[in-house]
């Protein structure tokens, strides 16, 4: 498997205005704050969106963006395999944050409403996920049957490979849930301006 092309933040920043960004988070994830300009793709939405990004690429340059840039690279490797160049953005937007460039958010959710902060990065569901699951393991297992606790080793186990892997399931699943899913006008949005890239 090929390692895909990075670009650091301050390179991204300097090419901002000439990179299409398509940020492969969770919707829920996107909305709390993304690079200027960049559109939602989510990563298990990637293969279905393979006709928009092809036309993309073939007029400038792909750059792929996630929390951190593994997700990202990801991504950039199934581009890859479908004959689509892209890069992706080195730390994601934790390093574009970090580094003190700015983050929109949706026109839709920057009112500061309840939803918008409720929203919840991957990451951050992940860790409250496992969390619940590990007490409710615990707690069952003192409680009904102590063979309970083999949620609790089970969640532990999971996070150990996720962690070898550099891969996450439960995030895959979660991705899944109807929050963290794009509605579809909102993809067909996204597609249509990718179209006219």
């Amino acid at each position: 498997m090929t390692t895909p092309r990075t670009l650091g933040t301050d390179q991204t920043r300097a090419r901002l205005q000439d990179l299409i960004v398509i940020d492969v988070r969770a919707p829920a994830e996107y909305a709390t704050g993304h690079l200027p300009g960049a559109l939602n793709v989510p990563l298990d939405r990637l293969r279905h969106a393979l006709p928009e990004l092809r036309h993309a690429a073939d007029r400038g340059d792909l750059l792929l963006v996630c929390a951190s840039g593994n997700r990202s690279a990801n991504a950039c490797r199934t581009l890859a395999e479908q004959g689509i160049a892209a890069a992706t953005l080195t730390g994601g937007t934790t390093a574009w944050a970090a580094a003190g460039h700015d983050l929109h958010q949706p026109a839709a959710t920057a009112t500061g409403s309840a939803r918008t902060r409720a929203r919840w990065s991957m990451e951050r569901q992940v860790r409250c996920t496992a969390g619940v699951l590990v007490l409710l393991g615990l707690l069952l297992g003192v409680l009904v049957h102590p063979a309970f606790e083999i949620l609790a080793a089970g969640v532990a186990g999971g996070l150990v490979l996720s962690a070898l892997t550099d891969t996450c399931g439960m995030a895959l699943l979660l991705a899944r849930l109807p929050h963290n899913r794009p509605r579809s006008a909102d993809l067909a949005t996204t597609l249509a301006a990718l179209r006219r890239r």
